[in-house]
């Protein structure tokens, strides 16, 4: 087993790419620390790790509040004893596509808190218990738009750039410690919330979800989305020892979506 006796926090890891990290970890022999702040998502992706065999806790957390993020990475080490792997994955977006002229002050500061500053505390109370063991794994979950240029949603774009700029210093800064720190970065996933979006786009566009869905693949050179469970075995690879010679890198994960870099469809 890829991850035999380690314990990883992934955030996010109620639904979507989180949860299916979460899965997989698990069947590679992970001990499992899941957090969000939705404790009925995160239950239940823990009992069903249980249910197939694994070690699996759930705490809930507002990854913005030093103490909450404090408090999870105590209960990791209380209940598992140590943290060896850390997934950053959680992630806020507004609701509505506005261009930076029409921001407001208080959606910037709420995708900005959970995406950039959340990753940064989850990644410093973690090194706090990495960096006296010499031995850590820390994977951010970033974005194709960290990437690329996303009109219409700057925080988000501008938060996962950060991101990756942040992983890359983490990289600097926890390598003499024997920890790599990387990033992941996935297009559009083939999501619950994903294709929510397409269908509520769709209908605001006057169009079909299927004829909208086969414009936005278009666009991928592979002609499809990729699975959450393709974006966790990437996740794999960079939090095990396969990758022990890799730090400070970001891997992208979009079905081709990065070479062909289209705007009109965002």
């Amino acid at each position: 087993m890829r991850l035999r006796d380690k314990v990883a926090i992934v955030t996010g890891g109620g639904s979507g790419i989180g949860k299916a990290i979460a899965e997989l970890f698990a069947a590679a022999g992970a001990k499992l620390v899941v957090a969000s702040r939705n404790l009925q998502a995160l239950e239940q992706t823990a009992r069903e790790i249980r249910s197939s065999g694994g070690a699996a806790l759930a705490v809930q957390a507002d990854l913005t509040v030093e103490e909450q993020v404090r408090h999870l990475v105590h209960r990791c080490v209380d209940d598992f004893g140590g943290v060896d792997i850390l997934v950053n994955n959680s992630a806020a977006m507004i609701p509505d596509e506005v261009e930076v002229a029409d921001m407001t002050l208080d959606h910037w500061n709420k995708v900005l808190g959970v995406n950039l500053t959340g990753t940064m505390l989850c990644c410093r109370e973690a090194l706090q218990v990495m960096m006296p063991k010499r031995t850590g794994s820390i994977v951010n979950v970033s974005s194709i738009a960290g990437v690329i240029g996303n009109p219409k949603r700057s925080p988000y774009s501008a938060s996962k750039w950060a991101v990756n700029g942040l992983t890359e210093t983490l990289a600097i800064e926890a390598g003499p410690h024997n920890i790599r720190v990387n990033s992941l970065s996935p297009a559009a996933t083939r999501t619950e919330r994903f294709e929510a979006a397409v269908r509520a786009r769709a209908e605001r566009f006057g169009t079909s979800f299927e004829d909208l869905m086969a414009k936005i693949l278009s666009h991928y050179s592979m002609r499809r989305l990729a699975e959450p469970m393709e974006v966790a075995r990437a996740a794999l690879f960079l939090a095990s020892d396969e990758s022990s010679a890799i730090t400070g890198q970001n891997l992208i994960v979009s079905c081709g979506f990065h070479m062909l870099n289209p705007t009109e469809i965002r």
